[in-house]
């Protein structure tokens, strides 16, 4: 299932700087489907670098640089009209809200050129629930689920938002080890389904070595370097 047919590459060689002084800097491009793992310590810049990607990161932070899906710049563009799905660590389900309202909540009201009716946001959110194994949860409240079901849920949410690439942080880290690699795997195997460009950043090269693309090891910026 996709909401969209075609997809584009990210390609990204962006600078970030606070108060003048680089922070991180990413040079590499990322094919429909396939996942860029980028590793490295605490304090390396990696989710600064997600950040800037999603253009979520406000002065004293600038970002200069090129970044592009497909033949589209959209280095200028809001956070909002980038097409940017984010998975982060925490799963950040809304508590007010059942697991299928939250999956809806992220639906587009608008595509293919017209305006979805509410059933019809509805089975999409349906569907995202059945792709990540948890057909059967919609009623249900996030609280009363494990760490394994919320992110699958977060995981759901994202991709019923039609995303244009996936940003990826740190989003396994919290789980066991067999609920580490169950859910890994199904955040790749539907990212390459739906042919997304995935930006993934983590501390633990078994997360990269899991995600079987490109690696990019980056450091902390040193004082004067």
């Amino acid at each position: 299932m996709t909401d969209t047919p075609a997809r584009s590459g990210l390609v990204a060689d962006i600078h970030v700087a606070l108060s003048g002084r680089e922070l991180a800097s990413l040079a590499a491009a990322v094919a429909p489907g396939e996942v860029l793992s980028v590793i490295g310590p605490s304090g390396a810049g990696k989710s600064t670098l997600l950040l800037a990607i999603a253009g979520l990161l406000q002065p004293p932070f600038t970002v200069t640089g090129r970044l592009s899906l497909g033949c589209e710049d959209i280095a200028a563009l809001p956070a909002e009209r980038r097409g940017m799905g984010l998975m982060f660590q925490d799963a950040l389900l809304y508590p007010h809200m059942s697991v299928l309202e939250n999956v809806m909540f992220a639906v587009p009201r608008r595509a293919e050129g017209r305006r979805l009716p509410r059933a019809e946001r509805r089975a999409r959110a349906a569907a995202h629930l059945a792709r990540t194994q948890m057909a059967g949860t919609e009623t249900r409240d996030p609280a009363t689920l494990s760490g394994g079901q919320k992110s699958r849920v977060a995981l759901a949410r994202t991709l019923a938002s039609a995303p244009r690439a996936l940003l990826l942080d740190e989003p396994f880290a919290a789980l066991d080890p067999a609920l580490r690699a169950d859910v890994r795997a199904m955040v790749f195997t539907l990212a390459r389904e739906d042919a997304l460009p995935v930006v993934m950043v983590s501390h633990d090269p078994a997360d990269a070595e899991a995600a079987g693309g490109k690696i990019v090891e980056i450091r902390p910026c040193q004082e004067g370097s």
